[in-house]
């Protein structure tokens, strides 16, 4: 049976879209394909339809890591359909867990920051890069390669 994990962010065209990708090339790369399912989402809709920004695609490609998803909005099937639940940052985490709440039941998806799976302890969310120059994409991808291995061993064992 697949593992299914949704990658989350605010609009869905930086983060999330980067994280479903490193975690895509990272599977692939290990011939894991067939044991998962990946997405990723924005808690708002602004950008839904659209691919993510250049400039994170452009960060991407420079590490072999192609991004190709478009942006759509989290909804309340995405907790009974996905196992795993991805925030990008404290707003996301506290968005999505208020989604959640919603539902007026138990659902499948666990919630969890992404960041709880990294080795690295000098950030506690991924830093939006939408407003900064080139540097915060590299940042972003930084944060997302490390937290994806600690991800990636968390559910091997």
């Amino acid at each position: 049976m697949k593992k299914k994990v949704l990658f989350v962010c605010l609009g869905n065209i930086c983060r999330s879209p980067a994280a479903e990708a490193v975690f895509l090339n990272r599977i692939h790369k290990e011939k894991l394909n067939n044991q998962f399912e990946v997405d990723s989402a924005g808690t708002g809709g602004w950008h839904v339809g659209r691919l993510a920004d250049l400039r994170m695609r452009e960060a991407a490609l420079k590490r072999g890591i192609s991004i190709e998803s478009r942006a759509r909005q989290i909804s309340l099937k995405d907790f009974e359909d996905f196992d795993l639940i991805l925030t990008m940052d404290n707003s996301n985490f506290a968005d999505v867990n208020s989604l959640a709440k919603e539902l007026g039941k138990t659902f499948k998806a666990k919630i969890r920051p992404l960041l709880s799976y990294s080795d690295r302890k000098d950030f506690t969310e991924v830093p939006d890069p939408y407003y900064g120059g080139d540097s915060g994409f590299e940042e972003v991808l930084d944060l997302l390669e490390d937290a994806i291995n600690g991800l990636l061993q968390n559910m091997e064992s």
